[in-house]
């Protein structure tokens, strides 16, 4: 079975490894990372979900879920080495691409690479897919606090 197979942690696990808390919790598990260093991440879209309207997710609800995936990843990494989950901030997104607005009952999954890493700041590239399909891409530059 492979790294991306089955998800590593899923449902309320996930909360120990983000320092966001619900209403705006915008991953739902969390597949690891490969020996390439991509990580991925899932999320099925609800309609209680408060960036869902008219029927679909809208943009910011994906860049939120990009911007949780990497959350997760940190944290996931931070756990690991018995370290606290940090706290993070978006710094900037750039060369935000959004193909379509998934609806709900849509399943995500979105793929992240370490670009670069300075300090406390990381670049990241994303790409998020629904059922094959990219539904964005953008790059991400994370401040995370010690």
């Amino acid at each position: 079975m492979g790294v991306f197979e089955k998800a590593l942690i899923t449902g309320e696990e996930i909360l120990e490894y983000i320092p966001q808390r619900t209403p705006i919790v915008m991953v739902d598990a969390f597949y690891g990372i490969d020996d390439r260093g991509q990580s991925r991440s899932g999320l099925t879209v609800r309609g209680e979900n408060i960036f869902v309207a008219d029927g679909v997710l809208d943009e910011c609800g994906i860049v939120e879920h990009i911007a949780q995936s990497a959350a997760l990843r940190a944290g996931y990494m931070s756990r690991s080495r018995g370290e606290r989950v940090p706290l993070g901030y978006i710094g900037a997104v750039n060369d935000l691409k959004i193909r379509f607005l998934p609806p709900i009952g849509s399943r995500l999954v979105t793929t992240e690479v370490i670009e670069q890493r300075i300090m406390n700041v990381t670049l990241i590239s994303a790409r998020t897919e629904c059922d094959a399909k990219t539904v964005a891409e953008c790059r991400m530059k994370i401040y995370l606090e010690e």
